[in-house]
């Protein structure tokens, strides 16, 4: 009876195998042939932009190739489903999707920046007194078409004000790199003191909410802190975290901490090093390829959401430190970000206020029933000890329930 057994599950094994390999060889077709379309209109989608973002073709040919492409992109059939043999998700055919994503992006990004302009340069009319300001050849029509307006940050919310539309404005900005470019800002305007003030005044904001500025290591814990609220926490963030593919509570716990640690020590070495060494904590904070922490499986590539906005907002943000430290020193650059955190963060961890507020989590935890919470939190001591010591100890998950069950606040 054993040999015939044997002989049973051998005999069906052989069959598995045979079935998975039949499977495979079935599914392999199918796989290349549907990441071969997705490669055609990826490169469909990028030549649009490149004819878009170029002055050789006409406007409306421009908008009918964008409708050529997106019936292209309609007609894509859904990805094949991989046989159980093979496995649930297959990571090629999903970065080929990202991929063509984001270069539909682009393109329709292209067509809609260039039909823009050209149905605005098709509205002005004829005023040949134009050509009194311009040198320009006899017999002009008088019409010079534009290429780029800029009508400041706050036009858009009068413009829809006009349409009934109320939208709140948001609070000024430091100008990024680009936006300096783009109003032709001279070197000299543009390292002129961007924070001026700054070495008078936050001492005594940072004062207000119980912060002595003349400690360093407080300063240098707070400006890690609002570093990391400001460039990567904050912002197109909230859109990828809410994705539904976005990372979790918990993920974004854990990953906070890791990266207030670099900020850390990125802002500490700025002091003999200058503010360039700022640019390795924003590789990392930007960087879509590198796992979170807590040996999350999560990356930024992952998501379903565009991330280059996200890539950008961390660049600008991590430069304006920078270019405080250049202009106005290594202190006024902490005093910067340290501001932002006592606003935005008081009571997260590496600020004066996380032992309040994991004191306050320790007496909820202790009212909370945690029959089907992770193993660990049973014991308040450790949870405690890794919370005051690095959070991101716990793991993940156990962040994910703490947050879930808004302990911290």
């Amino acid at each position: 009876m054993v040999a015939r057994a044997r002989r049973i599950r051998d005999v069906a094994l052989a069959q598995n195998a045979e079935e998975a390999r039949a499977e495979s060889a079935a599914w392999l077709p199918e796989r290349e042939q549907h990441l071969a379309r997705l490669d055609s209109v990826r490169q469909a989608a990028d030549a649009v932009a490149g004819l878009a973002e170029s002055d050789g073709t006409q406007a409306l040919r421009v908008a009918w190739l964008l409708v050529s492409l997106e019936s292209a992109y309609t007609w894509i059939p859904d990805a094949p489903e991989p046989p159980p043999s093979v496995g649930r998700e297959d990571q090629g055919l999903k970065e080929a999707a990202f991929h063509l994503n984001l270069t539909m992006i682009r393109a329709r990004e292209a067509v809609a920046d260039r039909l823009a302009y050209h149905l605005i340069n098709e509205a002005q009319p004829e005023e040949p007194e134009m050509c009194e300001e311009f040198d320009c050849a006899e017999g002009c029509s008088g019409r010079h078409d534009s290429s780029h307006i800029d009508c400041g940050p706050d036009t858009v919310f009068d413009d829809l004000a006009e349409h009934g539309i109320t939208v709140e404005r948001p609070e000024p900005e430091p100008l990024s790199p680009r936006l300096a470019s783009l109003l032709g800002m001279t070197q000299t305007e543009e390292k002129r003191s961007p924070l001026p003030g700054i070495d008078e005044r936050a001492p005594v904001v940072l004062a207000h909410f119980g912060m002595d500025a003349d400690e360093t290591d407080v300063l240098v814990s707070a400006a890690a802190v609002g570093l990391v609220t400001d460039a990567w926490r904050e912002g197109p963030m909230d859109v990828i975290h809410a994705a539904d593919d976005g990372p979790s509570d918990g993920e974004i716990f854990a990953q906070s901490v890791d990266l207030y640690r670099r900020a850390r020590a990125t802002l500490v070495a700025a002091q003999d090093d200058g503010p360039e060494v700022l640019l390795a904590f924003a590789a990392v904070a930007s960087n879509v390829d590198l796992p979170w922490a807590c040996n999350s499986s999560f990356t930024l590539r992952k998501v379903s959401e565009s991330v280059a906005e996200f890539v950008q907002h961390v660049d600008d943000r991590t430069w304006f430190t920078a270019e405080v430290m250049r202009e106005q020193g290594w202190r006024a650059g902490l005093l910067h970000r340290a501001l932002s955190a006592a606003f935005k963060a008081p009571d997260h961890f590496g600020m004066p206020g996380w032992s309040r507020a994991v004191a306050v989590a320790m007496e909820r935890l202790a009212l909370t029933d945690t029959s089907e919470a992770p193993e660990v939190l049973t014991d308040l001591a450790v949870v405690e000890a890794a919370l005051l010591e690095a959070p991101d100890r716990l793991g993940a998950d156990v962040l994910d329930w703490i947050s879930r069950h808004a302990l911290l606040g």
